[in-house]
């Protein structure tokens, strides 16, 4: 078995973590350009648990939240997370929101971006405890994206 899993996959494996004792901490996103920001927020959300879970947005998902976007296929999206250290999972989701998914996984801890109020998180009324990781001022996809569309340097 690899680091990319099915959601079928993942529940199964999650169950079995849960099973020998594991904290399963849990996190989602675009991660569409990975960036230093993206790095020390997983390390951080890592430090939170054992295994560190990813629900990765489809490129489906990602048009209807973010327009012009996704830059980078899912699959290698996926593939790019998967190869992390700090990452344990990655799974890929379709909805455009990884509620179903938080409910079928049951993490113990739920992560999200300084820009996510905790009670405004989606599936934090599903998990014991729910952390809003503050952001790095001035890292982002979306800067980058600007940054390249105008050729400007950082």
């Amino acid at each position: 078995m690899g680091r990319i899993l099915t959601r079928d996959e993942l529940k199964e494996t999650s169950a079995g973590l849960r099973a020998s004792g594991k904290r399963i901490v849990f996190t989602n996103g675009c991660f569409d350009i990975i960036h230093a920001g993206h790095i020390r927020y997983l390390k951080e959300a890592k430090a939170l648990g054992d295994i560190l879970v990813i629900g990765l947005n489809s490129d489906y998902s990602v048009k209807g939240l973010k327009p012009g976007r996704p830059i980078i296929p899912e699959a290698q999206r996926a593939e790019v997370l998967s190869s992390l250290e700090m990452v344990d999972f990655v799974t890929i989701f379709n909805e455009d929101t990884p509620y179903e998914l938080i409910k079928q996984i049951r993490p113990d801890v739920l992560v999200k971006g300084g820009d996510w109020k905790k009670a405004d998180i989606v599936g934090s009324d599903l998990v014991p405890e729910v952390h809003s990781l503050p952001f790095i001022e001035g890292i982002s996809t979306t800067e980058i994206v600007r940054r390249i569309a105008g050729l400007q340097s950082p």
